[in-house]
């Protein structure tokens, strides 16, 4: 079902007001290069800064400007299981596909108060749901239990976006879940080895840059062509790490500064890059290829 290349997208600003014509022309590269879906307003859209107006605008603009090529998955998680069941509701009547649910952060719910937030928003839609585990920023990992009480027990839960940087884990995933519930890999630097354990496609960041690339190598472990993924893997590994020498997506939306030329501005706390780290991105997008 979400099988493939979905693109994290960033939020373009400017002058402080989300810049839909660069969302536009984002979108439109995405396809161009292939993707199969694209995910706005999660963590690489700043959903923490934007307005809850801004929030469904987003989802809604990105519906319309996909009109059907490729599938749409809304960000709509939160901490608070009330504001998590409204964004997506709003996904849900705009025409997105389906909603990516990270995990809540900062309150540290239990592993049953895990449980009931995800429940409760699976009740709450018709929309297939996508878990979200990332440890490093929400504090808490959707613990392998949860992940199979989750599955077994809401038929709309269908996959999970595994961000907690261990293949250890996705094997451990693959033991405890249905076959046909897909997991997605959240770092991109792992997803050849994660789709080697089992692992469907991956939501990328770095595919903001490179959707051609990025798609290519998922395809190719996907079919089997280990060479080619191996070599694509070893050409965009550079750009894989250094778009995560700041905080996401202040890396990715200076390089798309240059590849695209948006406005590479981010709405505070994040700030833009410091000279030392703009070369750094400069230069990995140099020797990938992807920039003169």
């Amino acid at each position: 079902m979400f099988a493939g290349t979905y693109t994290a997208l960033v939020t373009p600003f400017r002058d402080g007001q989300v810049d839909y014509d660069a969302f536009s022309q984002l979108i439109e590269a995405q396809i161009g290069g292939g993707v199969d879906g694209i995910v706005p307003v999660g963590t690489t859209g700043e959903s923490p800064t934007l307005s809850h107006d801004e929030h469904r605008d987003v989802i809604k603009a990105a519906v319309e400007i996909a009109t059907g090529r490729v599938k749409v998955v809304g960000g709509t998680g939160s901490n608070s299981t009330q504001e998590a069941i409204d964004l997506t509701q709003d996904a849900e009547k705009a025409g997105a596909h389906a909603a990516l649910i990270v995990a809540p952060y900062y309150n540290k719910p239990s592993p049953e108060g895990l449980y009931q937030h995800f429940r409760a928003i699976a009740k709450a839609t018709k929309l297939p749901i996508i878990l979200y585990s990332i440890p490093s920023r929400c504090g808490i990992e959707i613990g392998l239990p949860i992940v199979a009480r989750l599955a077994k027990d809401c038929p709309n839960i269908v996959a999970i976006k595994e961000a907690g940087g261990s293949v250890e884990r996705v094997s451990q995933l693959r033991q405890v879940l249905p076959a046909n519930f897909e997991i997605l890999s959240g770092d991109d630097s792992l997803t050849l080895p994660f789709i080697s354990v089992g692992a469907v496609g991956v939501i990328s960041v770095a595919s903001n840059v490179a959707p051609g690339p990025v798609s290519e190598l998922v395809r190719a472990a996907r079919e089997g062509h280990i060479a080619r993924a191996e070599e694509l893997h070893r050409q965009l590994y550079p750009l894989f790490k250094n778009l995560f020498v700041e905080s996401n997506p202040t890396p990715v939306k200076y390089a798309l500064s240059l590849t695209m030329g948006f406005s590479p501005s981010v709405r505070l706390p994040l700030v833009e890059m410091g000279e030392e780290n703009q070369k750094l991105v400069r230069d990995t997008l140099a020797q990938t290829r992807l920039f003169p």
